[in-house]
């Protein structure tokens, strides 16, 4: 019977009070290994996107170090800029910022063509239209149903899969290009992260991909692959600089970037309204929706002066949140000061970019691969009738076929090529058009806090 008493009744349970409650602050001897976790978990995604470009722009082994730089720093403002807020500005709710992938399939291209100038010219518009997306947020959010948002998430993986190939196999140029080390060293990277997440539990599950990176790298280190001469040279203490680059506007590189920056702008109310039912037990008030979107908007228009691609909310930590029940959002502004720290330690960017392509290569196909996954994942939470296979058909051929087929863009005329080359943007353009006109629209694609929310959280359910 004292047993009884001394138990805390379920409801009033301060573990559980403190979980549930964006606003509570746990005691920072967990508080600090949380947000530490939450950083761990995002950190590859996060400093992936920089690599890939910097190879893309043929950018020197410093220039790799300082985009790396930028991308932590940039990352940890715009997490403060969620979990803090400013005025109508933020979430403040525990949502961790990072360089979107969603981005590459257009960025790629456009910075082949016109330099990184113009990716970031076209980001900093984006980011601005974004903020106005999210103040006028319930007026237009009917326009962008689940099946639109999959199909382009979907081709965002299918996109970028080839990608993960090249650095796979050593990276386009290199002498030892597709050499059984390169292949063999991106396998065993693959075999890692597919062990590591169906053995582990918690937050390894969860890291699985920086587990994977890790191993393939001291791999690499023993057999000689890696080369730490750059990485004297590299300061220890920097303050980023804005505007390294510049910044140049191009209608073209507008177009593509704004576009995607819609899509992306859904998948973060998709994020926030999963943290909220998973992790608070309720529904995403508009204000924190509003506020999110907006704040994906100052962070994307931030990063591009800071010189990185646009950031946006981390699904991976969303379902991290699920995983631990802890939604405080405190704890998430402690990873964000510790992301802005590393940020203005440059040896810690060249420790990165002295990974070899064969390592990030492997631990890209699976992260390429699980974004296409995500949006086959959306798109089964459909009534897949035929409809919505109508939709599906058209966008995944152009989206597919116009890439395979270049011969297609080159013919068209001025800049218009270049939007056709990576096949996101018509795809997209196609999908948006089709779900608008075509009859029959199903109710439940009319959006709705409520159905995004159901989906978005069974999206972010920890698997058994």
């Amino acid at each position: 019977m004292t047993r009884s008493r001394s138990a805390p009744h379920p409801e009033t349970n301060p573990t559980r009070t403190i979980n549930r409650d964006p606003d509570a602050m746990p005691p920072l001897s967990k508080a600090i290994p949380l947000g530490l976790q939450h950083i761990m978990a995002m950190f590859a995604g996060n400093v992936t996107p920089p690599i890939i470009i910097a190879g893309v722009i043929g950018a020197a082994t410093g220039e790799t170090i300082f985009l790396i730089q930028v991308a932590l720093f940039v990352a940890g403002v715009s997490t403060l800029i969620q979990t803090i807020g400013v005025g109508p500005v933020g979430a403040r709710l525990p949502i961790v910022q990072g360089t979107s992938f969603g981005f590459l399939p257009v960025a790629l291209p456009l910075a082949n063509a016109f330099g990184l100038a113009a990716v970031l010219g076209a980001s900093f518009i984006a980011g601005l239209l974004q903020i106005v997306l999210g103040a006028f947020l319930k007026k237009i959010r009917h326009w962008f149903s689940p099946v639109v948002t999959g199909i382009v998430v979907l081709l965002i993986g299918i996109t970028l899969m080839p990608v993960g190939l090249n650095y796979a196999a050593g990276g386009v140029g290199s002498d030892d290009f597709a050499s059984p080390t390169n292949l063999l060293l991106a396998l065993f990277v693959l075999v890692v992260c597919i062990a590591v997440h169906q053995l582990g539990r918690g937050f390894v599950k969860a890291s699985s991909i920086l587990f994977g990176l890790l191993a393939g790298y001291l791999v690499a280190i023993a057999l000689g692959m890696v080369d730490f001469s750059n990485l004297r040279e590299a300061a220890w203490f920097a303050v980023p600089r804005p505007l390294q680059y510049g910044m140049e506007f191009h209608l073209t590189a507008i177009v593509g970037m704004v576009l995607i920056m819609f899509v992306v702008g859904l998948e973060t109310i998709g994020n926030i309204s999963a943290i909220t039912t998973g992790g608070a037990g309720r529904p995403a008030k508009d204000r924190e929706l509003s506020g999110g979107v907006m704040a994906d908007g100052v962070a994307t228009s931030f990063a591009a002066l800071f010189n990185t691609l646009p950031n946006t909310a981390y699904a991976q930590n969303v379902g991290l949140i699920t995983l631990t029940g802890v939604v405080s959002r405190h704890v998430v502004t402690i990873g964000g000061i510790l992301l802005i720290c590393m940020g203005l330690f440059p040896k810690l960017g060249g420790l990165v970019a002295a990974m070899p392509h064969a390592v990030l290569g492997g631990a890209g196909v699976v992260m390429f691969g699980m974004i296409a996954s995500a949006g086959l994942k959306i798109i089964q939470e459909c009534e897949l009738d035929q409809r919505a296979m109508l939709i599906i058909a058209v966008s995944l051929s152009l989206g597919i076929g116009l890439p395979a087929v270049e011969a297609i863009s080159e013919t068209m005329p001025g800049q218009a090529g270049l939007l056709l080359k990576s096949g996101l943007v018509p795809a997209a353009l196609a999908a948006l058009l089709l779900d608008a006109i075509l009859p029959g629209k199903p109710k439940r694609q009319r959006g709705g806090e409520d159905a995004e929310a159901e989906i978005q959280a069974r999206k972010t359910e920890p698997s058994a």
